[in-house]
């Protein structure tokens, strides 16, 4: 008889599946590197801005010694640019410890988490990691439906994820939609408000969660600086809620979870409203190519407003795989998103002009 350690909700867990990397990909097909292009996990293609790399070489004299626990520099940062106190914020090693810290704080194993089908899978993950019971609602139109999310909390729900824009399909929720769902929700449920791709929203879609936070006790907005600020390798992500919420959420949070150089890059990247804005210019330029060309072959995709955009490439349930593999096999890798119940799409990561192009004939080759 085996021995089996931990809880069985633990056991249950599938781990999380990130994008393959390049390295990967070159020693399995016997690929140049060089010449790999990688569309898989919405990284910004620009890289780090140069700021942020002046700054992290500068930090890189004193890591010798312990970051700063609080993040003390990082947190005014983030008061200069959204206008609350330091006791408002928690920072996180990228956004996904947001929304774990959430999930360990305020649910208990046998209460219930709400969130979309088709959403990120880390919600799914963290309610795992706590015994807590998932209630997925049924997408609408690819992403969220709020009235269904709303009659869905029941006595014992704790928690709401909701992604704006959410991944991995791209839909958004207007703020009017959004500012009405909040004013339903029961106030001993947190509301978690995950804007990884906020930077990527149109300016005629832009809107002010953080004021929503003044308002609301129990909303939690999660931020990230992997995306648009191009820092996805040093972890570094922030959550703004009211003192109620980040005091629990800074009681269990891991000392140190955000190293000096990671600090030292954001506080640069913050500041950086140059680098932001070309980042957005090209993703959307991008979108357009991107777009283009599956309307050009007569593919089916969901208008996104992230940095990525999901595509149909078949009517097969094998289609997603097998297109995944065929492009492997070129050099190019995607996301395939048959673990979130899409096995007919792969989402495909914005990438530079050049690489987009790649990605493109390679797409028409593999569909052949």
């Amino acid at each position: 008889m085996s021995i089996q350690f931990g809880p069985e909700y633990v056991r249950a867990i599938a781990p999380y599946q990130s994008g393959k990397p390049i390295a990967e990909v070159a020693r399995e097909f016997g690929l140049d590197e060089a010449k790999i292009v990688k569309l898989a996990s919405n990284e910004n293609p620009l890289g780090m801005p140069e700021s942020a790399k002046r700054a992290m070489f500068d930090a890189a004299a004193e890591v010798g010694r312990y970051p700063d626990a609080n993040g003390f520099e990082l947190k005014q940062s983030i008061t200069t640019k959204y206008g609350v106190s330091p006791d408002w914020i928690t920072l996180g090693n990228g956004s996904n410890d947001i929304l774990e810290l959430a999930a360990h704080a305020f649910v208990q194993p046998g209460q219930s988490v709400i969130y979309a089908e088709y959403s990120f899978a880390v919600y799914a993950l963290a309610t795992q990691a706590v015994g807590g019971r998932a209630i997925v609602v049924q997408a609408k139109d690819f992403g969220h439906d709020l009235a269904a999310m709303s009659e869905a909390i029941g006595a014992d729900t704790r928690l709401i994820f909701i992604a704006n824009p959410n991944n991995p399909t791209g839909t958004f929720l207007p703020a009017s939609e959004i500012e009405a769902f909040l004013k339903a929700v029961p106030s001993h449920v947190v509301v978690v408000l995950d804007e990884a791709y906020n930077e990527y929203l149109a300016p005629e879609l832009q809107y002010e969660s953080i004021a929503w936070v003044k308002q609301y006790p129990n909303l939690l907005v999660s931020r990230t600086m992997s995306k648009a600020y191009g820092l996805a390798g040093l972890r570094v992500g922030f959550g703004i809620a009211q003192p109620v919420v980040t005091d629990l959420l800074n009681r269990i949070r891991q000392p140190f979870n955000v190293n000096s150089l990671a600090q030292a890059a954001a506080i640069a990247a913050l500041n950086d409203t140059d680098f932001l804005q070309k980042s957005a210019r090209m993703n959307a330029d991008g979108y357009r190519q991107l777009t283009a060309a599956f309307e050009a072959m007569d593919l089916e995709y969901v208008p996104s407003c992230g940095n990525f955009v999901l595509v149909k490439v078949g009517d097969d349930d094998s289609a997603g795989a097998d297109v995944n593999l065929a492009l492997l096999k070129q050099g190019v890798i995607v996301r395939p998103v048959g673990n979130y119940g899409l096995p007919q799409w792969l989402r495909i990561s914005i990438g530079l002009p050049e690489e987009n192009e790649i990605f493109i004939a390679a797409l028409k080759k593999a569909l052949t």
